[in-house]
């Protein structure tokens, strides 16, 4: 089984990810963004390494999903290869930081890839507001997040309510984060695996 968590940046998809396995003995599948080649560069150069950034990241999107595919048991991956191309890569492209040829590009690998994978069995969507995202973002201290800029983060954030909106392909589980802030709070976090169980009852 296969069960996507998904977000925006400093939404806590990482630290759910985390908190799951522990309380189930479920597999994670975490994102690899200690070890991404492009990510500081594109931090201090949208524009100039913008395409760079996002084809990396849906190849390891795609690797990850088709490796999921494989295994036994229930694995948790933090963050959706749905995001990469419905999220970030149309941001990007709206914002003038991607051009229309990268993108069309972009978004013609993307129908491929997604044509050889089925989605996730359970999507859980971690809904926050932009000022939660700074905090979280600023309490983490990664040194190539420090300068994200606000618009950037509210373009995602328009694109994720979109997206979820949207999203026909299978059940859909949206945790207000601004409201249980699960990794504090043990109720909160009791809150959300009590929603968990209900949407995968349904699922056996």
């Amino acid at each position: 089984m296969h069960i996507a968590i998904a977000g925006n940046i400093g939404s806590g998809k990482t630290t759910l990810t985390r908190m799951l396995t522990q309380q189930y003995g479920w597999t994670p599948k975490y994102e690899s963004v200690d070890y991404n080649p492009y990510l500081a560069d594109f931090y201090n150069d949208m524009a100039r390494w913008s395409f760079n950034l996002q084809i990396y990241f849906l190849n390891r999107r795609f690797k990850d999903v088709v490796e999921i595919s494989k295994a036994k048991g229930v694995i948790v991956q933090d963050r959706t290869i749905y995001e990469d191309a419905r999220i970030f890569a149309p941001n990007l492209h709206d914002m003038g930081l991607m051009s229309s040829r990268d993108f069309d590009n972009y978004q013609d690998l993307f129908s491929l890839m997604l044509s050889l994978v089925k989605p996730p069995d359970l999507l859980v969507y971690l809904r926050s507001s932009i000022p939660n995202l700074v905090s979280q973002i600023q309490k983490r201290g990664r040194e190539y997040e420090a300068s994200i800029r606000i618009d950037y983060l509210k373009g995602l954030n328009d694109k994720y309510e979109n997206w979820i909106g949207n999203y026909r392909d299978g059940k859909l589980m949206i945790v207000d984060v601004d409201k249980l802030k699960f990794e504090e709070n043990p109720e909160d976090f009791s809150t959300i695996l009590d929603m968990i169980d209900g949407e995968l009852h349904g699922l056996f």
